[in-house]
């Protein structure tokens, strides 16, 4: 069996094409699983030097989450964004790296747990 190309899954689902970019950034995704193997949500995140965490979770092409979380214990949610997958990743594609001036650094709530990246 072929593994298919990036080109060819973004033909077949051209939502791909959002994953495809946040993996190239350095994204890594965990498939979450119901009872009897289906996947219910597909989670990813990119770990920042200093504990920071970019993080997805995605329900469907137009139900997705975006967060970034602060390094303390319990992590803080410094930023959240909720739409269609394109518009999430699209913003987390355009977030400052934490280090910068104009990150997000105000603690606006407590952070769901996802993952232990």
């Amino acid at each position: 069996m072929n593994a298919l190309s990036d080109a060819d899954a973004v033909r077949l689902y051209p939502e791909l094409a959002d994953l495809i970019s946040l993996r190239d950034a350095g994204w890594r995704f965990l498939p979450v699983t119901g009872d009897g193997g289906s996947l219910n949500e597909l989670d990813g995140f990119r770990a920042w030097p200093g504990g920071w965490v970019d993080g997805v979770r995605i329900y469907s092409p137009t139900n997705a989450l975006g967060i970034r979380t602060a390094p303390t214990d319990p992590p803080a949610l410094t930023w959240e964004q909720t739409g269609a997958v394109a518009q999430v990743v699209a913003e987390l594609l355009t977030l400052p790296e934490p280090g910068d001036r104009t990150a997000p650094r105000l603690v606006v709530a407590s952070a769901p747990t996802f993952w232990t990246p």
